[in-house]
């Protein structure tokens, strides 16, 4: 009986080790380590919606544990429970308004005195480099250019990987890289500050809807740049991976980089940069034509619906990603069915408890097997 209960206790101590030591499966590889925990910061001026789909794309990588965290989250000391931290898109100088200066301070030595990893998305890269007369972090030897038409466009753009490039994303080798992009910085390297300046993607496109920007201003300049900062690194991304179909994965490789980590491969449903192969910018008529198939999202038609969507798709629009969540609640059973396969196809994670709730309320059979599919696919990494 003594030896029974000894054995007992034994395997509740090797239980509990096994809690505390995640077995961890990307792609192929299963490994045993802890969760990189990265902290997604949400603080005014960073973009909600860029918050959740940062934190989705993340999800990619099941050894990566991602939260929100505030500016106040950071005055109470929690940066020590994180490896990483990501500034997301909105507005770059409104973060750093939101942290103010004693935060902003952490965040330096949270990077180059205790050695851990930051990224910086759109915004986020205008905060993290040196540019002169500008409020940011400091932490890259990168400068933004032509400040003066910061709010140049969006659109889908191309970038080059360099050499550096390929080697850190070997799963684009050969193909052309289209990014998400939404007035992100045209960065340069700063003459005046030393650093490992390791430019990993140049523009391509040459971003000037409806010349409000000069020509030839984007073309050759940083896209995606890594550096070590201190004991820490930082990485730069000009555009949006963490919206763009197809190469979200890339956010939670970059924060593998930063925090040290071995790279690991990715379930290839979501590698797929063959999906696109020119650029799409919006200029006042791409914009107005949004606009428009945006309203007709209401009408009462269902071919009209499932045009105007489909339409949506072929711009590659942001928001209109989105809009695919309300239209599972339409009463016309081909929009939901559309819907379905739309926010599928866009790999919307934020939409599973939309989808959700959806397969529950569903009786048309077609229908409710393309909510079926989204679920698992998007529910599967």
């Amino acid at each position: 009986m003594k030896y029974n209960i000894l054995y007992l206790l034994v395997l509740l101590v090797l239980a509990s080790c096994q809690t505390n030591n995640e077995t961890i499966k990307d792609g192929n590889q299963l490994r045993n380590s802890k969760k990189i925990k990265v902290g997604v910061f949400k603080g005014n001026g960073a973009g909600a919606v860029s918050v959740i789909e940062t934190i989705e794309a993340l999800k990619i990588d099941t050894g990566i544990d991602a939260v929100p965290i505030s500016a106040v989250d950071i005055q109470k000391g929690d940066l020590a429970d994180f490896d990483a931290i990501i500034i997301p898109g909105g507005s770059g100088s409104k973060q750093l308004n939101n942290l103010g200066e004693s935060g902003a301070k952490k965040l330096r030595d949270f990077v180059r005195l205790k050695g851990k990893g930051i990224v910086g998305i759109c915004a986020g890269a205008y905060f993290l480099s040196s540019t002169a007369g500008y409020p940011n972090l400091q932490l890259a030897s990168s400068v933004h250019i032509d400040r003066a038409h910061y709010n140049r466009g969006r659109g889908l753009v191309q970038l080059a990987l360099t050499e550096k490039g390929e080697e850190f994303f070997p799963e684009l080798k050969g193909h052309k890289t289209f990014l998400q992009y939404y007035d992100g910085p045209v960065l340069v390297h700063s003459d005046s500050t030393k650093g490992d300046y390791q430019e990993l993607g140049t523009f391509v496109t040459d971003i000037h809807p409806d010349n409000f920007a000069p020509i030839g201003i984007t073309p050759g300049k940083t896209f995606l740049l890594r550096q070590e900062v201190g004991k820490g690194r930082v990485f730069l991304s000009a555009g949006h991976p963490e919206s763009t179909p197809g190469m979200r994965w890339m956010v939670p490789r970059m924060v593998r980089w930063v925090t040290k980590s071995k790279a690991v491969s990715y379930n290839p449903k979501w590698i797929k940069p063959q999906i696109n192969d020119s650029a799409i910018i919006f200029d006042s008529a791409l914009r107005k034509y949004e606009k428009s198939n945006f309203w007709k999202l209401f009408s009462q038609d269902p071919k009209e619906q499932v045009q105007a969507m489909n339409n949506l798709y072929s711009i590659r629009s942001r928001p209109g990603v989105r809009w695919n969540m309300g239209l599972l609640r339409s009463e016309n059973s081909a929009t939901r069915k559309r819907a379905a396969q739309l926010l599928k196809l866009t790999e919307y994670g934020d939409a599973l408890p939309d989808l959700r709730e959806a397969a529950i309320l569903e009786k048309d059979v077609a229908t409710k097997a393309a909510i079926d599919s989204a679920i698992y696919f998007l529910a599967h990494k």
